[in-house]
């Protein structure tokens, strides 16, 4: 990801008043129920450093990098597994809507309801991604430059945007 599109982010860190925190994400293929991806934020231990603030990039956390094979771009449905803790703040009406681009055109939208959250709860949810079907010269063009797919995730509790978090995607396995 380019340094200025870090600038880009449509609200700074400090607008997540609630405390939400993703702590585990894991997605899956539907129809054999395969684990595609799969991360754990390890537990705080308590303990932290004096830091100078103009130490910390607060974007830090906001930025995800996904590598997948090219087998996952012929997925039909995906589930995508989240688990966030709340602070003191009850959410009410907590919604995600996360776009996908392949170079800058839009692949698909999602738009995703997570209702109410209890204050410092732990929450988990499933939603469940339908995939458009692509064609076989778009898919070899993904394959062919990892990183020119890339998502906004948008983050709203009472339709106010609190956190807009970013991904790209490569689909060279890796390579």
């Amino acid at each position: 990801m380019c340094p200025s599109c870090l600038s880009d982010y449509l609200c700074s860190p400090d607008e997540n008043v609630y405390n939400i925190d993703f702590t585990r994400f894991k997605i899956r293929d539907m129809e054999t129920g395969t684990v595609l991806f799969e991360i754990t934020k390890p537990p705080s231990t308590g303990h932290t450093l004096p830091l100078n603030k103009r130490d910390i990039d607060p974007n830090a956390g906001r930025f995800v990098r996904y590598q997948f094979t090219p087998a996952f771009l012929r997925l039909r449905q995906v589930g995508a597994t989240v688990e966030f803790t709340v602070g003191d703040l009850p959410i009410e009406n907590f919604r995600m809507i996360e776009r996908h681009y392949f170079r800058e055109k839009l692949l698909k939208s999602f738009d995703f309801e997570f209702g109410f959250c209890m204050p410092n709860s732990k929450n988990t949810c499933e939603h469940i991604y339908e995939f458009p079907p692509l064609s076989d010269d778009t898919i070899r063009e993904m394959v062919l430059h990892p990183y020119d797919t890339q998502s906004d995730s948008f983050y709203f509790v009472n339709n106010k945007l609190v956190m807009h978090n970013k991904a790209d995607y490569s689909y060279n396995g890796g390579t």
